[in-house]
């Protein structure tokens, strides 16, 4: 376990040290942002370099629901810090990740957050957050897929916990079906409190997509219900029962 330690020590800073700069400069030169250009390269590396150097493996399952040239908004469940690398490097297209705004107060990572124009959501003020994700939907209309991680932070035991609605406002408002994705096994590799993450294979459930046509605002509520519905039915177990995590690095939390 030494050994992953300090590969990851070493490797993590740099790599996003690269990617950040990467990233920082390409928004300084005003360097456009296009499908497949720098900003979403980045990203998939950035995510590829992290899960090859922790040596963890992704597997991904339906990947026929995986469309590139439809935008989507994507549910996914969080209980690591390995569900964005993963995403990062399995999702196709261009996409991009909300995140909560106090991300944009850490260097480098909270600069490349939004030179790439990832969706900053403040979670103090709901009434902030709603107009950004009205924001969001213009963004998302105009051919970038969002992921959303709609319980807000990671599960404290990799079982699934309570959505919020603003992900399912922001589908409704963009027109564009919602796309669940179970991940699975990061939790075992690198839980909260992990300083490091351990080998290993996560697995990406991709369930079909949630169709959004013809739904209005009053329908977020059953539309949670639905996606809630189809992450449990992808593997029950996350949403009843979670094995306590044994990572060498973990302080239990």
């Amino acid at each position: 376990m030494m050994i992953s330690a300090v590969r990851y020590f070493i490797a993590f800073p740099l790599i996003l040290l690269w990617a950040g700069v990467r990233l920082i400069g390409a928004a300084l030169i005003r360097h456009p942002h296009r499908p497949g250009g720098i900003y979403d390269r980045s990203a998939r590396d950035f995510g590829t370099s992290l899960m090859r150097s922790s040596r963890v493996k992704a597997v991904v399952q339906g990947r026929e629901h995986l469309d590139p040239n439809r935008p989507c908004v994507y549910i996914v469940n969080h209980s690591s810090f390995i569900d964005i690398w993963a995403l990062l490097e399995e999702l196709p297209g261009t996409v991009r990740f909300v995140f909560k705004a106090e991300l944009t107060r850490v260097p480098v990572l909270g600069q490349a957050l939004l030179a790439a124009r990832h969706i900053r959501i403040n979670r103090q003020s709901r009434s902030a957050a709603f107009a950004a994700y009205d924001e969001a939907a213009k963004s998302v209309q105009a051919g970038i897929s969002a992921i959303v991680f709609p319980e807000g932070t990671r599960s404290p035991d990799g079982k699934l916990t309570a959505f919020k609605k603003g992900p399912f406002v922001l589908a409704i408002a963009a027109g564009v079906p919602v796309v669940p994705i179970l991940i699975e096994g990061a939790f075992e590799l690198m839980p909260g409190g992990a300083l490091y993450p351990r080998p290993g294979t996560v697995t990406l459930r991709v369930g079909a997509p949630i169709q959004t046509t013809g739904m209005s605002y009053h329908d977020r509520d059953r539309l949670a219900v639905e996606t809630t519905a189809a992450l449990e039915a992808m593997a029950p177990l996350v949403s009843r029962t979670s094995t306590p995590s044994t990572h060498p690095g973990s302080d239990g939390s």
